[in-house]
Formats: C-alpha cells, structure tokens, sequence
C-alpha cells in the first residue's frame, strides 16, 4: 500500500476545498437546507461543471472523470468538512454504481451521463432504516434480503404484468428521495415462496408515486417517504431469475466504497468542527488570556486530534482496500465491507466525540441551538441512526472475521 496520494489528487482535493469554503460557509448551509431540495441547485452545477464531482469515480465511457474510491472519498472529506447539502451521497456514491455495475448497456448509456453532468440526480431506496444492512455493514448479508422487510409483508413489493413491473408499498429515510429525478428501489419478487430482491427504476412523475419530505434532525441531509401504488417501474438489468445473487453481490461490493466513503465525510466533519473549535479557544480570553493556553483545554483538543487522524487513516486504509481486486494482497477476498465498517464506526465515534467537545468548549454560546456548533452535532447523532450503530458495524465485521464461530474463541 501507498500512502502518499498522487499529485492529482492532491489536487481534487485542494481545488474542491477552495470552492467550498468560499461558497458553503454556515449561513449558506442553513439557507440551502430550506430550499424545496434541500441543497443549493447553482453551487451543485458549478461543482458538476467546472470539476465533474458527481461523476468523479464513473467510466469515461458514460461521461464520468474515470477515478477510483480514493478519489471519492477525498471528495467526501471535503464535502464532509463544510456539511455541504448535495445529491453526491444519494446518487455518485449509492445510486450510480449499482446502475454502472448491474444495468444493461441501454440503461447505461441512458442514466450514467445524465449522473455524472448533474442534471440528473439518483436516490437508493430501501425499507424502513435497512439501508446499513443491505450494504453489508450491519446485521447478516444481503444475501437473503432480510433487509428488504421479507417476502410476505412489509417493505416494497413488485408484480410482474404483461405491461410490465408493477410495484406497491412504503419506503422510509430515503435519502433525498423527495427530489430525485430518478428512484434505484429495492422490491420483493416472485411471492413468498420465491421471495428475491431486485432493484428497479422509477422515473420522477410516474403515476402512483408520493413524496414526502420528512423532518429530520439533520437538516443537511434532507429524507423522504415513498409511497408506491402500482407504479410502473423498469427492472435493473436483464434477468429477473439471477437478478437476486447479481444484487447481493453488488450490494456487498458497493457497501466497501460507500462505507469508505461515509467514513471519510464523518472525518471531514469532525476536522471541521475540530478547527472551528481551536479557533474559538484561541480568541477567547477569560482571565486575562484565551482559554486555548489552559493546559486543561490543550489536552482535550491533543485527544481530539488524536481521533480524528486515527479514523482519518482508517479512512483511507478503507478506500485503498474497497479500489484492490479482492481486498488487496493484505484484505481477505470478500471482507471489503468489514473493513469499511470498522473505518466508519471509528470515523463516528470520532465525530461524535469532536462535535461534544465542541458544544462543550463554545461555552455558553455553543450550547445555543442557533451555533453553528449544532449543525456537527446534529450530523454525528443523525450519521450513527442512519448508517450506524457503532458497536453493530464492529460486530458485523467480527461477524465476518469469525470471530463469533465456534472453535475459533480464545480461552
């Protein structure tokens, strides 16, 4: 493995930093999350234009900058650093790589260009609060679709007619599912007997399909609810009876760069707060002098530090694996999503431990609910319930390990 990023990447990083922090400051984010979309429409073309970040880790073939995971998750540091509101979660790092990985080529070419310019923008939908288990990293595999609310009640179900793929139900916490042009749903097929989860397409406007909004404790990461009644919708793919396996797999290979991915945004955002809060300390003066040279104060933020470049490198150590055939040479063929996992449950404790830290350093004003302190907070409570929750992610890759099988506990 090579720790050292590459000259380009360097620069991604440097030149997307540059544009966020001139346009996306605390009072820009807290406008843009009140817009009808939930994010800033202009900023996201001129960071689809001018440096193709929703197309950032797509082939060349369909439009995209043709990177790797690295890539993206230096991309996600940054957006993560400014809590910026976009549609990159939703549709570059969710969407569009089962659509890439899963779709026949007609579908290809008719979505992925439109992703990776921007115009068009992608939600994953799932049941309920499932979205961490069908990516592998919490509970069992993705494998039996358990996931997905089971075959005979719950979650979305899909009927096949002679005009085509009918679907019916619910889906909660969709990620920016309340604008998405374009919906990746995961239903239930075949009954109860033959249960399997699919994947299927449905456009924006189709008859029968209800968006809501929701209310979240994140307002930098808007949510809808879906309802489904008898919606037409397109199969991902082209074979409904190998259709389940395909996306199993696909799920547990998009689990390892989305994991790395989550977890690297987590770090952007506590070494955002992180610098806000140093900031702070060394401008405010209490007896005489800023309360940054407590020494009391000085160990608090050394410990932070601490945390946040440990689970910035697992971080990357996450990225370089889910971009290696297999793992990598030193990764066990198949455990990328384990190590994803442990890197974003690091990644959020640290958050949630730098974003406490600040509240509790701001002093009086950092325990306003108008600081910009809470917006950190707010983002390290809302990515544990989402994709979370820490001890499940670390007892998913023990899991995976083997560690829990018999024989193999140490006495």
């Amino acid at each position: 493995m090579d720790a050292a990023f590459t000259a380009e990447q360097e620069e991604i990083r440097r030149t997307l930093r540059e544009l966020l922090l001139k346009r996306c400051g605390p009072d820009e984010v807290k406008a843009a999350v009140r817009t009808p979309a939930g994010w800033d429409g202009a900023l996201w073309r001129q960071l689809a234009q001018q440096l193709g970040l929703p197309g950032l880790a797509l082939p060349a073939a369909y439009g995209g900058v043709g990177c790797g995971p690295t890539e993206l998750v230096l991309a996600c540091e940054e957006t993560g650093r400014v809590l910026l509101p976009s549609p990159l979660l939703a549709g570059a790092v969710l969407a569009a790589p089962l659509i890439a990985d899963l779709g026949t080529p007609a579908q290809r070419n008719a979505l992925l260009p439109g992703i990776a310019g921007g115009g068009l923008t992608a939600a994953l939908a799932v049941p309920g609060a499932a979205l961490a288990s069908a990516l592998g990293l919490v509970n069992s595999d993705t494998s039996g679709g358990s996931w997905a609310g089971g075959g005979r009640a719950g979650g979305i179900q899909a009927r096949r007619t002679p005009d085509g793929w009918r679907l019916y139900g619910q889906a909660d916490q969709v990620l920016d599912g309340h604008s998405a042009g374009l919906l990746l749903v995961a239903a239930h097929a075949g009954g109860y007997a033959r249960s399997r989860t699919l994947l299927f397409l449905v456009r924006e406007g189709v008859a029968g399909l209800a968006r809501t909004r929701q209310t979240a404790l994140d307002e930098t990461r808007p949510q809808a609810r879906l309802e489904l009644r008898d919606v037409s919708a397109e199969l991902l793919g082209a074979d409904e009876d190998e259709g389940s396996g395909a996306v199993a797999a696909a799920l547990t290979r998009l689990g390892a760069t989305a994991g790395a991915a989550l977890a690297a945004e987590a770090v952007g955002a506590a070494d955002g707060a992180f610098a806000r809060t140093v900031e702070y300390v060394g401008a405010r003066e209490q007896f005489g002098r800023p309360i940054g040279s407590f020494q009391a104060v000085k160990h608090r933020l050394a410990d932070l530090y601490v945390q946040i470049q440990a689970a910035r490198s697992a971080a990357y150590y996450a990225a370089w694996a889910a971009g290696e055939p297999d793992g990598g040479p030193a990764v066990a063929a198949g455990s990328g999503p384990a190590v994803a996992g442990l890197a974003l449950a690091q990644a959020l404790e640290a958050l949630r431990a730098v974003a406490g830290e600040a509240v509790q350093l701001h002093g009086g004003i950092g325990f306003t609910w108008e600081h910009e302190a809470h917006l950190y907070f707010k983002r390290a409570a809302s990515d544990e319930l989402l994709f979370g929750p820490v001890h499940g992610l670390r007892a998913r890759a023990a899991e995976r390990a083997g560690l829990f099988d018999e024989g193999k506990v140490a006495v």
